[in-house]
């Protein structure tokens, strides 16, 4: 039965949330996909969006396919990350093809906020965590 706020009994109030996945669950996590957004740009937020799900299926796509079932089955874990300038995005895939790992350097088509062929962002992964932090790890949290 809900209280005066209508609420059932069993849900959480308002702006809380329930713990959905205890410690031990987050252990199952074993692989990740990474995507990079450089941050000279100032994208819109939704522009920005946007450039990240353009990263996020073209680098999945290129996933070797035991890989990409894992991830998949473990639901898709992704990070977003930030770096200053273009150059940065180039260093890093050449990085990760080196370790054989999916990339997609996305340019954008130039209709709305910025010139045709603008590199925006870099999708590397899915691959494992070990893989992917070996790369980014040093990389800050969009």
């Amino acid at each position: 039965m809900g209280d005066k706020s209508g609420r059932e009994d069993n849900r959480p109030p308002y702006g809380k949330t329930l713990n959905r996945f205890p410690e031990e669950d987050i252990k199952m996590f074993t692989c990740k996909q990474c995507i990079v957004i450089r941050q000279d740009l100032k994208l819109s937020k939704g522009k920005l969006a946007v450039q990240v799900a353009h990263a996020a299926v073209s680098a999945s796509e290129k996933a070797d396919s035991r890989i990409y079932s894992k991830w998949k089955a473990e639901g898709q874990k992704k990070v977003v990350l930030k770096v200053p300038a273009e150059r940065d995005l180039y260093e890093l895939r050449e990085i990760a093809r080196a370790q054989n790992l999916p990339t997609a350097l996305i340019q954008d088509a130039g209709l709305t906020e910025i010139k045709p062929g603008t590199v925006t962002a870099l999708g590397i992964g899915p691959a494992t965590n070990e893989d992917i932090e070996r790369i980014t790890g040093s990389l800050k949290l969009l």
